[in-house]
């Protein structure tokens, strides 16, 4: 176990842990105690898939393994508590790299307020990074993908597109527009969002990973519902607008499908008062599916894992 202790003790040195970790790393396990139902996540980060070493830096990387994992408990309007980090790389990685990452997962953690209790390294032909994260309801109900209901309000906290606009300037060999690269290399997670839209009352939320179409659609099936999207609400940021005319693609097609915004999507009754910073985008309406500005879309609707 001498590997993988090193990596989490030289990460967790010196970092605050939550109240509710009673006992941290050291043992074969971690112990938490929580208030409400245990939520857990996990979130693979794989080499060449979801990065690439010659523009993605070890801290970017160890940043989002923590950010992504994170996002999801904030979607479901849970308090994010802990996390488990898992790495192998191949043996023949330079070790600051690895120093790198380390720094990166720290920095998340800080900014994320949860504590790393343990993990695990292994050797591998690529780098592999997988993060399981761990929350607390305390004692609220969770807010999941399925209680959208017909008159519900479609509300997005979060930049939608900046990540897929940097996917495409890295790409082609860029380096600009600054914020939609740094966007994709480690993404602006909303720390804390999550529990102020189940306060506000949210039916079903959801981590806008895949793109705002393909996610919106996981509420609508799991709901029974229709949701229309209006793209006049939508925000659409001058970098994703600037990378849109440089490559003839419409800004639109970003922020409906542009993929790994972890944006927070989410239904409320159309008489809750939105948290502030949350945008109303669209509707909730009878019939199935995800609809734009009332009619069938045939663009893409983001990211297939297998296609």
């Amino acid at each position: 176990m001498t590997g993988e202790f090193e990596l989490i003790a030289r990460v967790t040195e010196g970092l605050e842990v939550n109240s509710d970790v009673v006992l941290s790393v050291g043992d074969d396990s971690a112990v938490v105690s929580l208030q409400g139902d245990t939520v857990v996540c996990t979130d693979i980060l794989v080499e060449n898939v979801h990065f690439k070493r010659q523009w993605s830096p070890a801290h970017a990387v160890g940043r989002k393994a923590v950010a992504v994992n994170v996002s999801d408990l904030e979607a479901m309007g849970c308090r994010p508590s802990s996390v488990v980090v898992a790495l192998a790389f191949p043996k023949d990685l330079d070790p600051q790299w690895v120093v790198d990452f380390e720094a990166g997962v720290r920095d998340e953690c800080v900014a994320a307020g949860v504590s790393l209790i343990g993990g695990d390294m292994s050797s591998s032909e690529i780098i592999v990074a997988c993060v399981t994260a761990i929350g607390d309801t305390m004692g609220q109900q969770p807010v999941t993908r399925s209680g959208a209901r017909v008159g519900d309000v479609v509300a997005v906290r979060g930049n939608l597109g900046l990540s897929g606009a940097g996917l495409v300037v890295l790409q082609r060999g860029f380096g600009s527009p600054k914020s939609a690269v740094a966007e994709h290399l480690t993404p602006s997670i909303q720390y804390g969002e999550g529990r102020a839209a189940a306060a506000a009352g949210a039916t079903a939320m959801i981590d806008v990973s895949d793109g705002l179409l393909a996610d919106l659609g996981h509420i609508a099936e799991q709901s029974g519902v229709r949701i229309d999207v209006h793209t006049a609400s939508l925000p659409v940021d001058d970098a994703v607008a600037r990378v849109a005319a440089a490559t003839g693609k419409p800004a639109v097609g970003f922020v409906l499908a542009g993929g790994e915004d972890h944006a927070l999507a989410a239904t409320f009754p159309a008489d809750a008062d939105l948290p502030e910073g949350w945008l109303r985008i669209g509707s909730v309406l009878p019939g199935a599916g995800v609809t734009v500005d009332g009619a069938e879309f045939d663009g893409s609707r983001g990211w297939d894992h297998f296609g």
